[in-house]
């Protein structure tokens, strides 16, 4: 199998990407996006096809590696957004959890905004080079660092990241919220690229 890394994300691919998404992050978010069909429905409707790098094997997708900036995020949305997929009434309480989780581009630090890969891809160094093709994605625009949120409750992708260079820079505790999504506190992990 020949894989391939891109940025971008081919409209062919937009439900399998939110398959994906939905596979690696339903966890943490299923109280609030929940049901998987309405879930699916707001992801395909709110990703931006040019906030993503894709890696495909044999034109399958297999892994996908989000990123932020200041002209938006892989998975964003509005209120309109909500509205449209779970009315008026699941748009206003949906709006207000996902406040939280969001961390705004500052334009200091390139923002990777998820990692993915598909189940039966796992172990392959998939993860690997979709996190190498963000700091390259990041090193051609300019940038020096690179950073990404992890969650407490993921310490493969945290022990993954650490592997790859990035280091702990701040932790966040969620207080309350951990209820609603599942986990205790974020850390946020810096890689400091080179030219």
């Amino acid at each position: 199998m020949t894989l391939a890394v891109q940025l971008g994300l081919p409209k062919t691919q937009r439900r399998a990407a939110a398959e994906l998404y939905w596979q690696a992050f339903g966890g943490k978010l299923g109280r609030v996006l929940g049901p998987d069909r309405a879930a699916l429905t707001y992801l395909e409707r709110v990703m931006q096809h040019d906030h993503v790098l894709v890696a495909t094997e044999d034109g399958r997708l297999v892994g996908l590696a989000g990123f932020k900036t200041a002209g938006g995020s892989f998975v964003g949305g509005t209120v309109d957004d909500l509205r449209a997929v779970y009315g008026r009434a699941g748009a206003m309480w949906r709006g207000v959890l996902l406040r939280f989780p969001r961390r705004e581009a500052d334009g200091s630090h390139f923002q990777m905004d998820g990692v993915c890969v598909a189940r039966e891809a796992r172990g392959r160094g998939i993860g690997s080079r979709l996190v190498e093709a963000v700091c390259a994605e990041a090193r051609r625009r300019g940038h020096a660092e690179v950073c990404l949120d992890v969650i407490d409750t993921n310490g493969r992708a945290k022990a993954l990241y650490e592997r790859l260079g990035f280091s702990a820079a701040a932790e966040d505790r969620i207080g309350a919220l951990r209820h609603v999504y599942g986990f205790r506190s974020v850390t946020t992990m810096v890689r400091r690229i080179t030219s």
